[in-house]
């Protein structure tokens, strides 16, 4: 009951404040111990692909572990001095674990920057959110790129840490979280993190299976409640969800491009190399600025049908072990 309690307090606090931004932030102690980590690693490793293999997983195992074991003995301590100190603990743990606001602001940024200052700032506002060379976009590649972000971090940013959490608690919401931001920042299929991040990569795909196909379900009934089109959503998610090199990133891409009937995705150049990949959605109508606020709405809307869904199944489980 107090996780549960700690969940709505955090769930709030998001919606109300979004994410802050701080030195000390959860996810970017993490972000500086794998930087910290694989700067150590390398030095030990040759340059092998066994060798290489190893180290990244070395570095999965150490990060997992302690993003893992220090936020519970946080939450222990807490507990033990009083209850009420343990859920404010951990409805701060869960809080700083989502980023339904945040994304929300980020992209609204990209549109109101696209819509006063011009195509040129537009590509600049896109290239903080986004991990492809922006300075090749045109008006339409910079909202897709937009659309898009929001999409998938609609699983990876708030439904995938919610459904662990749920589940497991904080702990399980820590766990998450660092093999996400692992995946962020190694799980690159490029010369450099080819092999160092292959672990990292196929852990978050596992870790990612079932949330992202929860999210996506989740999208398809948002559809419905915010005026979108939830045939479209459903029919473009079956049809297209596989349209990714990623078994999960296409999983929302497919119902949004469904829900705004727009078409996402396509070929993008990153770090200098044009990659080809395969459409998600059919163009029935033109990709226009106003698609960033849409996908906003939908996002928002998907954070809460999977939040009400999520606390009943965690308040399901908790009548029935009683």
């Amino acid at each position: 009951m107090y996780t549960l309690a700690a969940l709505i307090i955090g769930i709030v606090l998001d919606y109300l404040l979004g994410d802050p931004v701080y030195f000390w932030h959860p996810v970017r102690i993490m972000g500086n111990l794998i930087a910290f980590l694989e700067k150590g690693i390398r030095k030990f490793f040759q340059k092998t692909k066994k060798a290489e293999l190893l180290g990244g997983g070395i570095l999965v195992v150490i990060t997992v572990f302690l993003s893992t074991t220090i936020p519970v003995l946080f939450l222990f301590g807490a507990y033990s001095l009083h209850w009420s100190a343990g859920i404010f603990v951990e409805a701060c743990f869960c809080y700083q674990l989502l980023a339904a606001r945040s994304l929300k602001t980020e992209s609204t940024k990209v549109y109101i920057t696209l819509k006063e200052q011009g195509l040129i700032a537009g590509q600049k506002a896109v290239s903080m959110i986004v991990g492809r060379d922006t300075d090749r976009l045109n008006e339409t590649g910079v909202v897709k790129a937009a659309v898009e972000t929001v999409a998938e971090n609609t699983s990876d940013g708030v439904i995938a840490p919610l459904f662990y959490m749920a589940i497991f608690g904080i702990p399980g919401g820590f766990f998450y979280k660092a093999v996400n931001t692992m995946d962020s920042m190694i799980g690159y299929k490029n010369k450099e993190y080819l092999y160092f991040g292959r672990v990292a990569a196929r852990l978050d795909d596992i870790c990612n299976y079932i949330p992202s196909r929860l999210a996506a379900i989740f999208m398809v009934l948002a559809s419905a409640l915010r005026g979108f089109s939830a045939k479209g959503a459903w029919k473009i998610w079956r049809r297209d969800s596989r349209n990714h090199k990623s078994p999960n990133s296409a999983q929302t891409e497919s119902a949004c491009a469904g829900a705004l009937q727009i078409q996402l995705a396509g070929d993008a150049w990153y770090f200098g190399e044009l990659c080809k990949k395969p459409t998600i959605g059919d163009a029935t109508r033109p990709v226009e600025k106003e698609d960033i606020i849409r996908a906003n709405k939908l996002m928002m809307g998907t954070t809460l049908v999977g939040s009400i869904i999520f606390l009943v199944m965690r308040l399901a489980v908790i009548c029935v072990i009683r």
